[in-house]
């Protein structure tokens, strides 16, 4: 029998959605009508991309999930196509990034909030399949390295390292879930840590970051600026916040206050009691996500959940504690808060699919004799096998 959608996941989602809809509202008056001349030109593009994440949710709330099992292979051809499409005479320049495609006449698309759920997906696909394999190396942990790495080779070379680090954190969450070997991935960390210190200490601008990072003060009004004033405003908010619209740091001192800060300017105008609201959502979107996902039967669906909530999940964590000066400057948005069409799409998108994994994902469908027979043949597969990394 099929249960009822996960309500408490569907609360949270909205709850930090529409809050992020009124927070646009108070924090960006300055940007836009600075830039276009009109003081609620943000609003009422986030009030459009609210509608349309909300048709996307709907939708996918409706679409039985195993539909994306079919398609799986599609979506991730088509999201590493964008991903390659960014360097093309359509790609456009955001900060130090090429990461968006502006082609005349259509909206502007940012390739990596469609990379990461295609990517998901795929790897849920792939590693249900191959599930009896994933401690294997040759079977598990190298096909998994080399579909890793048709999203992030192309997320480095932007670059953008904030999204390649929510991916990554992401994948290996999702290999780890579905048994891969907890040696590989340790292994295959340190020799990522090294590549990231060398490339790190050679690319300028990731550079000055960490120098940021480990010294906010060197540089106060330069690379150090945007550090600074996000602990100016959260500082400011005390215990009760300015009040809501009061915000001081959001009228041109808080760099990209819609989208990277607008933690720091929520802190400022709604204060540590109020914020900490926020972040007992996210905690609470999370938690539900997970206990479902450890309730749900078939592995595919399980995996979905996972990969989609630590994607959601890690990326808030990263974007809070970058505007507390605890993690070296990213550039990533806050989920569900910040501005950004494909990013709330792609979220609230992702959000339906847990919702129809909620209610249909210990149904008795998923366990038919087709499965279970593939299942055995790969075992056998494994048993075969000469050299087993555990």
């Amino acid at each position: 029998m099929k249960r009822s959608y996960n309500y408490s996941i569907l609360a949270t989602a909205l709850a930090l959605s529409f809050f992020g809809l009124a927070m646009i509202a108070s924090v960006s008056v300055y940007e836009s009508f600075n830039t276009f001349q009109q003081n609620d030109f943000y609003f009422w593009r986030r009030m459009g991309h609210m509608i349309i994440a909300l048709s996307a949710m709907g939708a996918c709330m409706i679409i039985p999930y195993r539909f994306w099992e079919k398609i799986s292979l599609v979506v991730m051809t088509v999201s590493v196509g964008m991903l390659l499409f960014v360097f093309s005479s359509f790609g456009n320049d955001y900060g130090t990034a090429t990461s968006w495609i502006d082609i005349p006449f259509l909206p502007s698309i940012q390739p990596v909030e469609i990379a990461k759920f295609g990517l998901i997906i795929y790897l849920a696909h792939w590693m249900a399949e191959n599930k009896p394999d994933i401690k294997h190396f040759h079977y598990g942990f190298t096909p998994f390295v080399i579909i890793l790495s048709l999203v992030l080779i192309p997320l480095a070379l932007q670059p953008d390292f904030g999204s390649l680090i929510v991916i990554l954190l992401t994948a290996v969450a999702v290999f780890l879930v579905a048994g891969g070997s907890i040696f590989q991935v340790t292994a295959g960390g340190i020799l990522a840590g090294l590549l990231g210190m060398i490339i790190a200490l050679n690319v300028d601008y990731i550079y000055n970051r960490f120098v940021t990072f480990f010294n906010p003060e060197a540089d106060a009004l330069g690379i150090g600026y945007q550090v600074k004033n996000a602990l100016t405003a959260i500082g400011s908010g005390g215990f009760f916040g300015l009040g809501f619209g009061q915000s001081i740091q959001k009228n041109g001192y808080l760099p990209e206050v819609q989208g990277d800060t607008i933690f720091a300017a929520v802190g400022e105008e709604m204060g540590f009691i109020r914020t900490a609201i926020i972040l007992i959502l996210f905690a609470t979107f999370a938690w539900k996500s997970y206990d479902m996902a450890r309730k749900t039967k078939d592995w595919f669906g399980k995996l979905i959940v996972i990969g989609f909530a630590t994607s959601i999940t890690v990326q808030a964590v990263i974007n809070i504690a970058v505007n507390m000066a605890l993690f070296p400057n990213t550039g990533i948005t806050l989920p569900f808060i910040s501005y950004g069409g494909s990013s709330l799409m792609m979220t609230m998108a992702s959000v339906g699919i847990i919702l129809n994994v909620s209610r249909n994902g210990s149904s008795q469908h998923h366990y038919n004799q087709k499965q279970r027979s593939r299942t055995i043949k790969r075992g056998a597969r494994k048993r075969q096998s000469n050299y087993v990394y555990r």
